[in-house]
């Protein structure tokens, strides 16, 4: 079917780089997407931070765990979508027959060490090229109507921050507060979300005014400097009850402490970002009654319900658009803090 451009990660310790690869052929029961968008994602940078020894991948691997596109041709048996329709891929694939695969949450499936399923752009071939192949269309989402461009970036940074959230509605009534920790690519959905799903009030923290400024104008009530002085801040605002919910989007080591001063009584501490930060649980170290959890990804269902929200308008990303030639210059970009919301790559 001739060659196509793809973004790569092909050896330890390198940038990835634009190369020319055969385009895929579709074999029984997978799909074959032409892809019209690649969200680029932090989660990229753990993969490519790992040491040659014991890397758990073959390489080179092409990147991209967030992509949106037009079904080019489906394989023997495949019946469930068709050439031409327009969708997002679902990217936490599972083995699709244990108990959480049984309830979509293909996310916490048990079996995946055991039978080698890997996701795309973080194990199998990702969405950074011209074309990828789906392993079974189970995994793709229609976008009826929704610009690629948006849907891609909300298989990750809108579907993660969903399933985080989603666990703390029944605390999230009139008169709560959440607190949201890193306006990134993620953040700036989770603060939309918060908006969207409940009446509690918002507080965003971020290091840096630009992040602010885009959670005010996405939706945060408040909006605070990320320093040692904003935990105390937080319980000043609750008057001095502290939050419902802190979902930290950065997870280091300082965030996660503010986190755990910020969060109330029977309150959640839900840590998102994949920072080396720790949270020592146990009696007296947190507030009596609180939940911490680390949350992966989310569901199938979820996506759903993420994807609808974008249809309505509820959710928008905050995004900028780059030729997929430029994605070495992005990530450098992505690493520095110099992209605001989520960069998305338009091959």
């Amino acid at each position: 079917m001739g060659s196509m451009k793809a973004v790569q990660y092909r050896k330890v310790g390198s940038r990835p780089e634009v190369v020319e690869i055969p385009v895929p052929e579709p074999g029984p029961g997978q799909v074959l997407l032409r892809v019209e968008a690649a969200g680029v994602c932090h989660s990229d940078f753990t993969v490519m931070s790992w040491p040659a020894e014991g890397f758990p991948y073959p390489l080179p691997l092409t990147l991209g765990h967030e992509g949106a596109g037009t079904v080019a041709a489906v394989g023997r048996g495949v019946t469930a979508v068709a050439e031409g329709e327009q969708v997002a891929v679902y990217g936490p694939w599972g083995c699709g027959g244990c108990r959480q695969c049984a309830t979509g949450m293909e996310n916490y499936c048990t079996r995946t060490a055991e039978l080698g399923v890997v996701a795309p752009g973080l194990a199998a071939p990702g969405a950074m090229a011209e074309y990828m192949v789906v392993d079974d269309p189970r995994h793709l989402a229609p976008l009826d109507g929704l610009d690629p461009v948006v849907a891609a970036p909300l298989t990750d940074a809108g579907l993660t921050p969903y399933h985080a959230i989603s666990r703390s509605l029944p605390k999230l009534v009139a008169g709560s507060t959440a607190v949201v920790i890193g306006v990134g690519g993620l953040g700036h959905l989770g603060v939309q979300l918060l908006r969207a799903l409940t009446p509690a009030r918002i507080v965003a923290i971020d290091l840096a005014e630009e992040p602010l400024e885009l959670a005010r104008r996405v939706g945060a009530h408040e909006v605070l400097r990320s320093d040692e002085h904003a935990a105390r801040r937080v319980r000043e605002l609750t008057g001095g009850r502290g939050a419902e919910l802190v979902v930290d989007f950065v997870g280091a080591e300082p965030t996660v402490r503010t986190a755990a001063e910020c969060v109330g009584i029977a309150g959640d501490v839900t840590l998102v970002g994949v920072g080396e930060g720790r949270l020592p649980v146990a009696f007296g170290a947190v507030p009596f009654g609180v939940s911490v959890a680390a949350p992966c990804w989310g569901g199938r269902a979820e996506l759903l319900d993420v994807l609808a929200l974008g249809r309505s308008g509820a959710i928008s990303v905050h995004t900028e658009t780059f030729p997929l030639e430029q994605a070495p210059e992005v990530y450098e970009r992505l690493h520095h803090g110099d992209i605001t919301g989520r960069a998305v790559l338009v091959p």
